[in-house]
C-alpha cells in the first residue's frame, strides 16, 4: 500500500511540476482531453436520437408496400437487425481507425456502398471554402466597423452601424436570405438567386453565386460581433491608462491600435469565436436557402433518409470543428495575457 502511495505523490508532483514549467502546454492538454470525452458523448447523443426518429432507412426506401420479407432482408443487409449499441460500437471503431464508415441509405437506391469519406469530401470542402472566405471578410470587417462606432460612440455613424446591425441580427438566416433574394435578384437584378454550383465544380467557379451566401453568413454573425466589440472598445477607452497615454501626446491613431485595441482583443478574440462557432450552424441554413452544395446539405439529406452513420460521421465534424474554434480561441487569450497564464 505505501508503494502504492508513494507512487501516487510521485506521479502528482510529477504533474504539478509539467504545470509549472509548461503551464500552457498543460492547459492544452487538459482542453484536448475535455474535448475528446465531449465528443463521444456528442457522437452518441447523435447516433442514438437519430435512431429514436420514426421509421428508419429499410422502411422509407421500400414504402408502404413492403412485406415483411422483403423488409426483413434489406433490414440484414443494412445491419439494422443488430442492437443500437452494437451499431454505434462498430461505427466507433471504425472512427478512432480512421474509417468514416459506409452510407447505408444510398445502398438503397444503386446497390452501391459509397464510403462516408467519399461522399462528404466534396460538400465538405464546398462549406470549408465558403467559411473561410467569410472568415476573411468578417474579421477586418468587424474590427474596423466596431471600432469606428466606439471611437464616434454617439454620432451620426455610431447610431447608423447600431441600427443595422440590430435590424440584420434580430433577421433569422433565412429570412435575411429571402430578403436579399428580393432585394439584389427580383428588384434589381444584379445577383442569381443561387449559388450556381453544381455536382463536383469547384465552388468558385460562379463568383457571382457566392455574394449573397457570404453576404447572409456576414450579416448573421457580423451584427452582433460589431455590436459587442464596440462594447468592448468603449470599456477599454474609458481606462486610465489610455487617459494617460493622450495627456502623454500619444496620436489618437497609436492610442487607439497599441492601447486600447491590444487591450480590447482578449474579450474581442472570444466574441470573434463566439461568432466563428455561430457561423458553422448558419452555414446549414444559408447552404439550404441558396442551393449551396455543402455538408449542410448532405446532412438534411441523410436526416432525411435516416442514414445514421452519415449524419453521426458530419456532426461529429461539425462538433470538433466547434470545439477546435473554442480551443484555438483560448489559446490566443492565455497567450496574449500574461496574468492568465499565472492561473493556468
Amino acid at each position: 500500500m505505501s508503494a502504492v502511495t508513494s507512487g501516487l505523490k510521485t506521479r502528482g508532483n510529477l504533474i504539478r511540476s509539467i504545470r509549472r514549467r509548461h503551464p500552457v502546454a498543460a492547459f492544452m492538454v487538459r482542453r484536448i482531453f475535455a474535448s475528446v470525452i465531449i465528443l463521444l458523448v456528442v457522437s452518441a447523443v447523435v447516433f442514438f436520437a437519430t435512431n429514436l426518429l420514426p421509421g428508419n432507412m429499410a422502411e422509407l426506401a421500400l414504402g408502404r408496400d413492403a412485406t415483411p420479407e422483403s423488409l426483413a432482408i434489406l433490414q440484414t443487409k443494412l445491419g439494422l437487425d443488430q442492437p443500437v449499441l452494437i451499431r454505434y460500437l462498430q461505427w466507433l471503431g471504425g472512427i478512432l481507425t480512421g474509417d468514416l464508415g459506409n452510407s447505408a441509405a444510398i445502398v438503397v437506391h444503386d446497390g452501391a456502398t459509397p464510403e462516408i469519406s467519399k461522399i462528404i469530401a466534396t460538400p465538405l470542402f464546398n462549406s470549408f471554402f465558403l467559411a473561410v472566405i467569410s472568415m476573411i471578410i468578417f474579421l477586418p470587417l468587424s474590427l474596423s466597423l466596431g471600432m469606428l462606432a466606439a471611437v464616434r460612440s454617439g454620432r451620426k455613424i455610431d447610431r447608423a452601424i447600431s441600427v443595422i446591425t440590430l435590424a440584420i441580427g434580430s433577421l433569422p438566416e433565412f429570412v435575411f436570405g429571402a430578403f436579399m433574394i428580393a432585394v439584389f435578384f427580383v428588384w434589381l437584378h444584379l445577383l442569381p438567386p443561387t449559388s450556381g454550383v453544381f455536382g463536383d465544380a469547384a465552388p468558385w467557379s460562379n463568383p457571382a453565386g457566392l455574394v449573397l451566401p457570404i453576404a447572409v453568413l456576414l450579416g448573421a454573425v457580423g451584427s452582433a460581433a460589431i455590436r459587442m466589440i464596440r462594447a468592448n472598445m468603449i470599456d477599454v477607452l474609458q481606462q486610465d491608462y489610455v487617459s494617460m497615454a493622450r495627456l502623454n501626446g500619444y496620436s489618437e491613431r497609436t492610442v487607439l491600435w497599441s492601447y486600447a485595441l491590444r487591450n480590447a482583443m482578449t474579450t474581442s478574440v472570444q466574441v470573434l469565436a463566439a461568432n466563428f462557432r455561430y457561423m458553422i450552424g448558419g452555414l446549414i441554413v444559408v447552404e439550404a436557402v441558396f442551393a449551396y452544395p455543402g455538408i449542410g446539405t448532405i446532412l438534411v439529406a441523410a436526416v432525411k433518409t435516416r442514414d445514421v452513420p452519415v449524419v453521426a460521421s458530419v456532426s461529429l465534424i461539425l462538433a470538433a470543428s466547434y470545439i477546435t474554434i473554442n480551443m484555438l480561441a483560448d489559446l490566443i487569450v492565455v497567450l496574449a495575457t500574461p496574468r492568465l497564464r499565472n492561473t493556468l
